[in-house]
């Protein structure tokens, strides 16, 4: 076996292929047959999705878990300063949370192996007077406490006295950018990857300048711990770097989120508020084994919503059926909102069903997108081309690379399908992740809105009764002898 083989002749190793003494951390691990692993919550990292916990951090983690062949155990939280603590007292044997390398970092813990890099930009909110440099800063910069935002701030304080900054004790990044958003706070500092994935939610967001640039991010350790552990870090993040695991794992989370479109994205949350409502109720009727809310998105992607859109190509309705494959799917009349959703749910079922098994989602789900917009038939030549090149056809980063090349007549005559604009069915596919990861925001908010308000319509309705039982309890008079 892997781990019995591999680990433990590394493990006989690091500790002179003598038995492993209490205090080595990987032998630590394996008694316990778990990784303990504090995670900061957040979209970059951890958050809880339609199926459950999610994100790169949890994943790439997982990885690692699965390569010790131990479990995970997470010790989530929102706050770095906990996470610290419980780093320092030896709860958890690492920290993932997207965290940049700072030079205080580095003289308080060990940084593995950088796995991305990213940068540091100033934020502020559309229509407000943009700010090009921090001399036409005209309030205060707030960020998180005791981050490697608030390290920069110190930084450039020293060399801008008359810079105004504070750290905010409660806020994380997300909470402080949606003050930006309702005009609470005018400038703060945040991470490119971050800023790229809340501007699907909040358009207003602006960049006014890059403050630091190509910062290395890592997980964090103990200064003080063995390099037991870490010596397999190096193994690992040689490993998923060389099979393109890494990458993998940053398009599923991060690449469709790097182009964005201020109008496009404001239309569509309003489009969210003002015409969904009309439609909701048969993309969740109709959605399946599938998502709704992607079943909602591949809609506006194709129609916008428009019940009679219209294409000078012939297709028609909220899901632009061709009339051939509305005929197949039991469709009258493609302008028919109702007919024209289940459909497009049909057809999109059908394209899943069409991918080869042993392709796992979320690849699967791409491809029938890329399907849905271009044909299968095209999709297949683009994987054709991807394992001719040496790559992955099951992988929707490598294909994704190759159907843009569908225009090219030196590459399409070699094909079975020939001429297609694959470049459209990326732009395509990408777009439909990023209103589908938006849809999953708002809508998510919405219910918990609307939890708070039914929680607090109890709490009235239970308070009301009280009351009125009270009143109802007077205090009779004591009855007079004798009597009428």
């Amino acid at each position: 076996m892997y781990r019995i083989g591999g680990w433990f002749c590394l493990l006989l190793w690091l500790t002179g292929c003598t038995p492993a003494p209490e205090s080595n951390q990987l032998y630590k691990i394996y008694q316990r047959d778990s990784i303990k692993v504090g995670i900061l919550h957040g979209p970059t990292s951890y958050y809880v999705g339609v199926d459950g916990p999610v994100g790169f951090e949890l994943e790439l983690s997982q990885a690692l878990a699965d390569k010790l062949g131990v479990q995970l155990e997470l010790f989530p939280s929102y706050h770095l300063e906990e996470l610290l603590q419980k780093l320092d007292s030896g709860q958890v044997d690492y920290i993932a949370g997207g965290l940049t390398q700072t030079e205080l970092r580095k003289t308080k813990y060990r940084a593995s192996p950088a796995y991305r890099w990213i940068n540091e930009v100033l934020v502020f909110k559309q229509g407000n007077i943009w700010p090009r440099s921090l001399s036409e800063l005209t309030e205060t910069v707030v960020v998180v406490k005791d981050s490697s935002h608030a390290e920069t701030m110190q930084q450039l304080a020293a060399d801008h006295p008359e810079l105004k900054w504070q750290q905010h004790p409660a806020f994380d990044a997300d909470e402080i950018l949606q003050q930006v958003v309702d005009g609470n706070i005018a400038y703060t500092v945040t991470d490119s990857n971050q800023l790229a994935l809340n501007r699907r939610f909040y358009p207003n967001l602006s960049i006014a300048f890059t403050v630091r640039d190509n910062l290395p991010v890592s997980w964090l350790f103990r200064a003080n711990q063995d390099d037991s552990l870490y010596a397999v870090l190096i193994e690992f993040f040689g490993n998923v770097y060389q099979s393109g695991e890494l990458i993998t794992l940053e398009d599923r989370y991060f690449g469709h989120v790097q182009q964005f479109d201020y109008v496009d994205t404001l239309a569509y949350i309003d489009a969210i508020e003002q015409q969904l409502p009309d439609f909701k109720h048969w993309f969740v009727q109709y959605a399946g084994e599938l998502d709704w809310r992607l079943l909602a998105a591949l809609s506006y992607q194709e129609s916008h919503w428009q019940p009679k859109a219209k294409s000078p190509t012939g297709v028609r309705g909220l899901m632009m059926l061709t009339l051939p494959t509305a005929q197949q799917m039991g469709v009258k009349s493609r302008l028919d909102p109702q007919q024209s959703i289940r459909g497009g749910s049909r057809y999109l079922h059908r394209l899943v069903s069409r991918i080869p098994e042993r392709i796992a989602m979320p690849d699967r789900l791409w491809f029938a997108l890329a399907s849905y917009n271009v044909g299968w038939g095209h999709v297949e030549d683009a994987r054709i081309l991807t394992q001719r090149d040496g790559a992955d056809p099951d992988k929707w980063l490598d294909v994704k690379q190759r159907l843009p090349l569908l225009r090219q007549k030196s590459v399409y005559q070699t094909t079975k399908y020939g001429y297609a604009r694959g470049d459209e069915a990326v732009n395509y596919v990408e777009n439909i992740r990023r209103y589908y990861d938006t849809l999953l925001w708002v809508d998510e908010r919405q219910q918990t809105e609307l939890r708070l308000q039914q929680q607090q319509q109890r709490l009235n309705e239970q308070l009301s009764t009280e009351i009125g039982t009270e009143n109802s309890t007077e205090i009779l008079p004591p009855p007079t002898e004798g009597g009428n």
